[in-house]
């Protein structure tokens, strides 16, 4: 082979990495979805059984939704929710709520979950086992999901998890309110696809 045409090949396998170091990065980028998810969109609420009812929503919170690969059993959900945000529409209620004895929002501004397993557990329900950390204390729980809209890009997602409050250190009362130790937290929020392959379900 003459200079110039191995030169040539030379210059052309050159091309050939620089276009492939440039468009490989990018395909494997795609190969994961990507969801955002807008509080706006979304509640969080929790319930607690009592001699006077006690239940309300957390205001301020934050989710993200992220994969590493198209299966649904990558999903990996973080939610933040700001403790101070309690909203049980009494001013006392969250006064006593916000305080030491329960979330002590001072030392534990965040409650977070953050998913380490999904397991999909029908058509569109899903066990979502991760850490919770509530008043510095984390243990695992278990959040129970359901979805709507699969294979849409824009999924409406509501879940349950449920928690004993003094495994998190919670075993004050409230004077003259009987509070079951059971809580309820409930979950709903939509996560709206953004790029990337559609996520793939068990069927």
């Amino acid at each position: 082979m003459s200079k110039i045409g191995f030169n040539g090949v030379i210059d052309g396998l050159k091309v050939l990495c620089l276009v492939a170091s440039i468009v490989l990065p990018s395909l494997g980028k795609a190969q994961a979805p990507v969801f955002v998810v807008t509080p706006e969109d979304g509640s969080i609420k929790f319930f607690v059984k009592a001699s006077v009812a006690i239940g309300g929503t957390f205001d301020k919170w934050d989710a993200t939704l992220t994969f590493t690969s198209p299966d649904v059993t990558t999903a990996v959900l973080d939610v933040k929710i700001q403790a101070d945000s309690v909203n049980t529409g009494s001013g006392m209620k969250d006064g006593k709520l916000k305080g030491k004895d329960f979330f002590d929002v001072k030392q534990s501004p965040l409650i977070t979950f953050l998913s380490k397993k999904v397991v999909q557990t029908g058509p569109d329900t899903f066990d979502v086992l991760g850490d919770f950390t509530m008043r510095g204390v984390t243990k695992p729980e278990k959040l129970t999901l359901a979805l709507s809209g699969k294979g849409t890009g824009t999924g409406n997602i509501k879940g349950t998890l449920a928690f004993d409050r003094k495994d998190y250190g919670m075993n004050s009362g409230i004077p003259f309110i009987k509070i079951a130790n059971r809580v309820e937290v409930t979950v709903g929020f939509i996560a709206k696809q953004i790029s990337g392959p559609r996520v793939v379900y068990q069927q």
